[in-house]
């Protein structure tokens, strides 16, 4: 025994397999203690030891699959990761050592290899190998399918004897791969159940390719290894299935590649529906393809077109319905009858969101229905409701007296309806016990982003019960937190920097840190790039707050803290300041710096509470009378036009053009670099909003309520972000834009700037968020929607906001009731627009401007340029959409 273990502590793999193969399973059970306790052993190796121990892993790996003698236990040993290093697995000796073993137990380890999806696919060639010669069926786990695919794929399997040896397969083509295979008519219908593709499948240019993986499958079929109807239902129920659009790809390219018959496609009529209906939109028009091919050869009857048509034509893509519409037109042309089944599926473009549909729909209408079609004429008359405002009164003239040309039309009595503000939830922190405060504490320390409000109240919660009685606290905490290593008595002193804000508040609790390092004067570590980072400095008051009050447990504990904010948004109510100070100085508490500061800049600006702050003769209450007056003033912020920052562009998009964008400055404070704790200072300096850094992202949210009073100030700080939204590949800002907008202050140019480049962001999450902020603006009263339209025509001009996006966030915002909202703003925005009618949605754009008008006819000059683009001759979006802008406004003015 000593023999084999110093020949697998050498990594002398080939001495290893001489050693065990005439060993009995009696013998090999016995070598198993001392074989697992190495492994124990080379765990507690540190990695630079690990690196050098490759070779130990090799054969203590292959010495223990070779002595287990239980088909699951053999399986765990050879599946562990921890046996493993980085390097390609040589199964040969491994394999050699259980070829003899009963094939039965040979094919259950097998089985158990391939269950294991993390390392089915380095395991592949040893369960081929395994599964020689057993004459058990192959595993049909995702893991091996895949596995099975890529080795065939390229020509790394291994079959027959070659698996047993450990000999290197010679290259074959996939066609010969395939051939070759036992395995191959038994997995190939697995290809089409496996939850995602496997990679190899798509690894092809053109799918025709001989050697490619759709030629070959049509190949196998055409040969009759694998039956043609087989990979039929298979593509087929793969593609209902559903999926990612790249997932999908291989199984429509097979179609193309196997060329169905006339009867193959009838076959299965019912499925293409339901693609029709339901799939990603390339796949769906695939599969519409494929319909339409069955109506041209009189295999598609009327009532299943007209049940693809009111699938098709409820989608929102414009190309698939008005594909849907010309097969429509075709079908009524070819037969007048099947209009009672057709004309009702027609109706389905009436909901559509684009009014051009709307009306070829309305137009196929008219076109077919005959004047005695008084029955169907009614039921048309029904959907005719779904129409947009400007298109009823044609569907009157049509459909008669059934349509109301007057419902939704009528715009005098038009009401906005504009989501309700968002209420704010008060933060009570006084009489919670001590298990609330140990629960709440114990569930952040396993939280990666908590929100400001869990945070403040968690500090302010284990300040109390700390100045209370923090024995007790300490009894209460220490078991919450005993998975915790800074929290056990042997873990020595804790590290303030590797500690979260309620982490540092605990550890104080319980006598884990030296106060010398919690001192004033100890730097505090950033987790930014760049010392000018906002995020930072944010970073670093919340941080520094959190110390201050750790030490004041350790020294001289505070009643509680006076920047505990009122709401949950982060603002501070100045009664409850005042309130506080007084119990203070009743107590004779000395107000921790960071903690006062902090609290001035949460405070919401009351001048009238000014004069009770003054009357409490107190330092700090002449500080918060004059933060109240005059010092809490925003900063007022300039605004000028810049080159982006070269800086900011990758290398491969160099060649572009230099994009000019809206840069906002703030000034010094003056105030908070005088009167405020040096941590305060960076927030008080002059910025721009130009420089972005690449902070850790996460805690911006927990950062507005560091200045919740201060919308404009955090707006400039926010803009760098949303305008990376916007033209470059940024994505998230849109986020803490919507919350932004639900703070306090004033609400002025900087955030509806940054409302308005969110409005143009790229991603649609981003777009949804700016919306959510500009709706709540509006329901609070505080939207200026012409400066809102200035910023917007002004960023249309610079290329920053793109029309098409605009179009779809205003849609949005539209679709909630707020239609003379919108146009309020669009109005402004036009213009740019109008000025260059080449950019991409700008007849996206006047379409949903002209849906506003026609919902709430609000009246108004037309907009500088509309007039000639509804002057335009043709039948493209922006004239058609412009034309019909034109006709809403003249219409609403008299």
């Amino acid at each position: 025994m000593n023999t084999l273990l110093d020949a697998v502590r050498t990594g002398r793999c080939d001495l290893v397999t001489a050693l065990i193969t005439p060993l009995t399973p009696g013998e090999r059970r016995a070598l198993l203690p001392e074989l697992t306790a190495l492994r124990r052993e080379i765990r507690s190796w540190d990695w630079s030891r690990r690196w050098d121990a490759e070779p130990t892993l090799r054969a203590l790996h292959l010495a223990g699959a070779a002595c287990h003698t239980g088909p699951a236990a053999a399986a765990s040993w050879i599946a562990a990761r921890d046996l493993r290093d980085g390097r390609p697995r040589d199964t040969a000796h491994l394999a050699a050592l259980l070829a003899p073993r009963d094939p039965a137990w040979r094919a259950d380890v097998a089985h158990r290899l391939a269950a294991r999806t993390a390392t089915v696919e380095d395991d592949y060639p040893l369960i081929r190998a395994l599964l020689h010669g057993t004459e058990a069926p192959a595993p049909t786990t995702d893991g091996f399918v895949h596995a099975w695919a890529r080795a065939t794929t390229t020509s790394t399997g291994t079959t027959g004897t070659t698996g047993a040896t450990g000999r290197r397969p010679r290259p074959r083509p996939l066609r010969v791969a395939l051939r070759e295979d036992p395995y191959t008519a038994e997995l190939v219908p697995r290809l089409f159940e496996t939850a995602t593709p496997a990679p190899s499948l798509t690894w092809y240019d053109d799918p025709r390719t001989a050697g490619r993986w759709p030629a070959e499958l049509a190949h196998l079929a055409t040969e009759g290894t694998v039956q043609r109807r087989t990979l039929l239902t298979g593509t087929v129920g793969r593609l209902l299935r559903g999926g990612r659009t790249g997932h999908l790809a291989f199984y429509t390219d097979l179609l193309d590649v196997l060329d169905l018959t006339t009867d193959e496609r009838a076959e299965h009529t019912t499925d293409w529906i339901a693609l029709a209906a339901d799939a990603p939109s390339p796949t769906a028009g695939r599969a519409q393809q494929t319909l339409a091919a069955l109506f041209e050869a009189g295999r598609l009857p009327a009532d299943r077109l007209a049940e693809m048509s009111a699938a098709v034509l409820f989608r929102p893509e414009k190309k698939l319905v008005r594909a849907q519409l010309v097969l429509l037109g075709k079908a009524l042309r070819r037969d007048a009858e099947d209009r009672h089944a057709l004309l009702p599926a027609t109706t389905a473009a009436f909901g559509h969101p684009d009014t051009a549909l709307q009306e070829k729909a309305l137009k196929l209408v008219a076109a077919h229905l005959r004047p005695d079609d008084d029955a169907l004429r009614a039921g048309l008359a029904l959907d005719a409701e779904q129409l947009g405002p400007a298109l009823r009164r044609t569907a009157a003239t049509l459909l008669g007296a059934l349509a109301d040309p007057a419902a939704g039309t009528d715009t005098d009595g038009y009401e906005e309806t504009l989501p309700a503000a968002p209420a704010r939830r008060p933060l009570t922190t006084a009489g919670r016990s001590v298990a609330e405060t140990v629960e709440l504490v114990a569930a952040l320390a396993k939280t990666d982003a908590p929100t400001a409000e869990e945070t403040e109240t968690a500090l302010d919660l284990l300040v109390r019960h700390a100045h209370q009685d923090r024995t007790a606290l300490a009894a209460a905490l220490l078991p919450a937190l005993a998975d915790r290593h800074w929290a056990h008595e042997d873990a020595g002193r804790a590290d303030p920097a590797h500690l979260t804000a309620p982490e540092l508040l605990a550890a104080a609790v319980l006598g884990r840190l030296d106060p010398a390092d919690l001192s004033p004067r100890r730097p505090i570590e950033g987790r930014g790039f760049g010392q000018h980072c906002i995020h930072d400095a944010l970073q670093r008051v919340t941080t520094a707050r959190a110390r201050e009050a750790a030490l004041r447990i350790l020294t001289d504990p505070l009643p509680f803290l006076l920047a505990t904010p009122t709401w949950d948004c982060g603002t501070l109510e100045p009664h409850d300041l005042l309130t506080r100070l007084t119990s203070y100085a009743r107590q004779g508490a000395t107000p921790a710096p960071a903690d006062f500061a902090q609290a001035l800049l949460r405070v919401r600006r009351d001048p009238q509470a000014a004069a009770a702050a003054d009357a409490l003769a107190t330092g700090e209450g002449r500080r918060l009378a004059a933060w109240l007056t005059a010092d809490g003033e925003p900063a007022p912020h300039t605004r000028h036009v810049s080159d982006q920052d070269r800086g900011l562009r990758t290398w491969w998009r160099a060649e572009r053009p230099t994009l000019r964008r809206i840069v906002l400055e703030i000034p010094e404070r003056l105030v908070i670099q005088k009167e405020f704790p040096a941590v305060f200072h960076p927030l008080g300096r002059p910025r721009t909003g130009t420089p972005r850094c690449w902070h850790w992202r996460g805690q911006e949210l927990a950062h507005l309520a560091v200045l919740p009073q201060d919308r404009e100030t955090q707006a400039v700080w926010l803009l760098p972000d949303l305008t990376g939204c916007a033209t470059e590949e940024g994505r998230g800002a849109g986020e803490v834009l919507s919350r932004l907008a639900e703070l306090g202050g004033p609400a002025g140019p900087a955030l509806h700037l940054a409302v308005a480049t969110g409005l143009g962001a790229r991603h649609a999450e981003d777009r949804l968020a700016a919306v959510d902020a500009l709706l709540v603006l509006a329901a609070r009263g505080e939207l200026d929607t012409a400066l809102l339209g200035r910023d917007l025509a002004e960023l249309l001009r610079l290329g920053t906001v793109k029309p098409n996006r605009l179009a779809d966030a205003a849609r949005t915002a539209a679709a909630t009731g707020a239609y003379a909202t919108t146009w309020a703003f669009l109005a402004g925005s036009l213009p740019a627009v109008l000025a260059d009618s080449a950019g991409r949605g700008a007849g996206e754009l006047l379409a949903v401007a002209a849906d506003c008008v026609e919902h709430c006819g609000p009246g108004g000059p037309l907009p500088e340029g509309l007039a000639p683009a509804a002057a335009r001759k043709g039948t493209s979006q922006l004239a058609t959409q412009a034309r019909r802008l034109h006709t809403a406004l003249t219409a609403t003015t008299g």
